[in-house]
């Protein structure tokens, strides 16, 4: 009788630790699944910022609802035995920091694939040489990257010029023109950051361009940022900053078209201009190039190395005029004197950006 109760007991408790596991192994396997099916699903951008452990990544995918059980994520990411049994997948998970795009129709097996990746996801954005902070704003607003004011917002902060030794009002002229990979949703400051860095080495190659000294530096971005907005073939970029300095020199008045577009498009607001017409050229801004000798207040667009390059090593020459000969190949004509420059014929067509 007590071997029969001994028996009993066995099989009772067996049956149960079988139906145990078979629970905890159903339980498993529901929790490996996606969270929704394909026509159903929803993608979440999940930020890994370097430093996240395994539990917190797990309480922010389950908070987002692209798992279906944190514990299981948590198990099957440290035992990869456990994962293996389930999934079929024996590798190690490698969490790597990154910004990443998860869908709640992925399994927990694709979601470790991609965590353990590295490949985030990248916005690429391409700024143009010669833009505004407004034009660059615009742009990475419409690729996603950040918000158009919060941007434009940053680009005049006094505590983020100062920790890049900038003593000027805005980040105009300092943002490098180049193809970024940008991140969605980033702030303004963070984007900034990036791109004025990036401004500053490439610069240490240019020759004749002291970043320690900003006063300098600030003239010479000035002025590639005006020679910028004029030149149209990268071999005239220097014949154009000798014009400019030559004239600088003398103290004669700079003439720049680019200058009156500055003024209409980012001061007054206005459409950018097919032609200057003489009204334009009368408008009273210090930015007018034709009323006020020497450079602008400011930098009036962003250079590229070209541009800088040829400020600060401009040629040596004796020109003082140039003039938009060919509209087709953005070639120039350059002369000493003004007499020449008149028979030249006068057209005042802009450059413009995209």
């Amino acid at each position: 009788l007590i071997q029969r109760i001994k028996k009993k007991k066995i099989i009772i408790i067996s049956a149960a630790i079988l139906s145990i596991l078979i629970l905890v192994t159903v339980f498993l396997f529901i929790n490996t699944k996606p969270v929704t099916s394909k026509e159903k699903a929803y993608t979440q951008r999940i930020e890994v910022p370097s430093g996240t452990t395994i539990k917190g990544i797990s309480k922010k995918l389950k908070a987002e609802k692209l798992i279906k059980n944190k514990t299981v994520f948590y198990l099957f990411a440290r035992y990869p035995l456990l994962k293996n049994i389930f999934t079929g997948n024996s590798e190690t998970f490698s969490l790597k920091s990154g910004v990443y795009n998860i869908s709640s129709d992925m399994s927990l097996d694709d979601i470790y694939k991609v965590l353990s990746s590295g490949k985030q996801e990248y916005i690429i954005v391409s700024i143009p040489e010669g833009l505004t902070i407004s034009k660059i704003a615009a742009r990475l607003e419409k690729s996603g990257v950040c918000d158009i004011q919060d941007f434009i917002t940053a680009t005049k902060n006094p505590e983020l010029l100062k920790s890049f030794n900038i003593n000027a009002d805005s980040f105009e002229g300092f943002l490098f023109p180049d193809t970024y990979y940008f991140t969605p949703d980033m702030k303004g400051s963070e984007v900034i950051k990036v791109m004025a860095k990036n401004f500053f080495k490439q610069i240490e190659n240019i020759p004749n361009i002291d970043k320690e000294n900003f006063e300098n530096l600030n003239k010479i971005v000035t002025l590639a940022s005006i020679v910028e907005r004029e030149y149209r073939i990268a071999s005239e970029a220097k014949l154009i900053a000798s014009v400019f300095s030559n004239r600088l020199r003398h103290n004669i008045g700079l003439y720049s078209c680019a200058t009156i577009e500055y003024i209409i498009t980012e001061i007054e607001g206005r459409p950018h201009p097919d032609v200057i017409t003489y009204k334009d050229l009368s408008i009273d801004s210090p930015y007018n190039t034709y009323k006020w000798a020497g450079l602008p207040p400011g930098p009036i667009s962003n250079p590229g190395k070209t541009a800088l390059d040829a400020a600060a090593n401009p040629a040596k020459t004796k020109y003082y005029f140039f003039r938009l000969v060919d509209n087709a190949t953005g070639k120039h004509v350059f002369t000493e004197n003004f007499s020449t420059h008149v028979n030249e014929g006068y057209i005042y067509n802009t450059k413009k950006t995209k």
